[in-house]
């Protein structure tokens, strides 16, 4: 069933990926593999910069794909506060903590994913505030919110840790900008892990979707043990949990010491110019 679901999702990549190339609708060339790079972020972004549930937030979670670039640096000198994932959350504090106060470089720069490491600290969940707006980025969404993304499941994994930490709840606005040619007027596959998109804007249009489906946490059962241990907030989060129910033998590379049902963990983007597939 899972296999399905994968293949039926890769399909979908596909057939987006080459309706952009053929309308020349990314920037640079080449959709494949990618979170497209499309034609039009900019105004995607200031149409976003519009909406009530935009002005009200806060606090902004982000991925730091090139397409969402431009929503970045929309909000800091709007004095927001944001937090752009790490690539691959690939360090045991996944996210970037960009406080317009506090930075000295252009937010052009600190808002890149080549631009933050280097400006920008990083934080645990523990350490963050809880979340008003995500930001995502997409391959393809349809009307009611179903989501797919490049493939690396980092953007599940987001919300599923940051909702596990009571910082993302059903009050979140989950938000993905996209050229209008990703939004497709079809059913397509999802899984429970998979996190909806309330609101789609385009540099034409904003789309409202309903209603909110979210990921009550992690679901450890969907997740390989590679997974787990090349991503070091999970392997550390895994390592807890399995200490806690067996602290004289743990093993938290097996599945039997940590369980295989959902929320119970099995132990285990590519950079596209410089920013994130997600």
């Amino acid at each position: 069933m899972a296999a399905d679901i994968d293949r039926a999702k890769q399909a979908v990549r596909e057939r987006v990926w080459a309706l952009l190339d053929e309308h020349q609708a990314v920037q640079p060339p080449g959709a494949a593999g990618h979170i497209p790079s499309f034609v039009g972020s900019g105004r995607a972004a200031e149409r976003l910069a519009t909406l009530v549930a935009w002005r009200d937030a806060r606090v902004i979670k982000a991925n730091p794909d090139m397409a969402q670039l431009p929503v970045r640096v929309q909000a800091l000198p709007e004095g927001k506060l944001l937090y752009m994932a790490v690539p691959k959350l690939a360090t045991e504090q996944p996210f970037y903590l960009l406080d317009p106060t506090q930075l000295a470089a252009p937010f052009e720069d600190a808002a890149s994913s080549t631009g933050a490491p280097s400006v920008a600290g990083r934080v645990g969940v523990q350490q963050m505030r809880p979340v008003d707006l995500i930001v995502c980025g997409s391959v393809a969404v349809n009307h009611h919110g179903v989501r797919i993304g490049k493939g690396a499941g980092y953007s599940d994994l987001e919300v599923a840790l940051l909702t596990e930490a009571g910082l993302v709840n059903d009050k979140t606005t989950i938000v993905t900008t996209v050229h209008l040619l990703q939004v497709v007027d079809e059913p397509l596959p999802e899984t429970e892990h998979d996190f909806s998109i309330d609101v789609i804007v385009t540099p034409e249009q904003v789309i409202q979707c309903g209603p909110a489906r979210r990921p009550k946490g992690l679901h450890w059962d969907h997740l390989s043990q590679e997974k787990i241990a090349a991503i070091p907030v999970l392997d550390g989060e895994a390592r807890r949990k399995c200490a806690r129910q067996d602290p004289s033998g743990c093993r938290p590379t097996t599945s039997s010491t940590l369980g295989t049902r959902t929320n119970a963990p099995r132990h285990g983007h590519r950079e596209d110019q410089g920013e994130q597939d997600r």
